[in-house]
């Protein structure tokens, strides 16, 4: 079993930044891939970026060059860095963790954490 925690999440104004973090404990071994995906109130719950234990990475077209998806293994902690903030990235953030082998969406998620972005 692998327990993810997030943070970071907040308010701030269109044009800001904000870092997320989410620290994996437990069964850390069978960890794969990490991600973060994000849904807005009414939405489902959509891929924002994810990042292999190799460290290649994959983002949604809408965050391309805005946010950037990194990852410590020695921390098991993988960070979304989010910059030029917009109203519309405003979501509840959610971290996941695949296991070896197997899909982000199949594997352990954390509680969330809300960003709002203000216009």
């Amino acid at each position: 079993q692998v327990h993810l925690v997030e943070s970071g999440g907040g308010l701030v104004q269109a044009g800001g930044s904000l870092r997320l973090s989410c620290a994996a404990s437990g069964n850390i071994f069978s960890i794969g891939a990490m991600g973060w995906y994000r849904q807005a109130p009414e939405n489902q719950r959509d891929l924002v970026a994810s990042v292999t234990s190799g460290g290649s990475t994959n983002y949604a077209d809408s965050v391309k060059g805005r946010f950037t998806i990194s990852r410590d293994n020695a921390k098991n902690t993988v960070y979304l860095q989010m910059n030029s903030l917009k109203p519309e990235d405003t979501a509840v953030y959610y971290c996941a963790a695949s296991y070896l082998g197997g899909h982000l969406e199949g594997g352990s998620w954390g509680q969330g954490t809300q960003v709002t972005v203000s216009s």
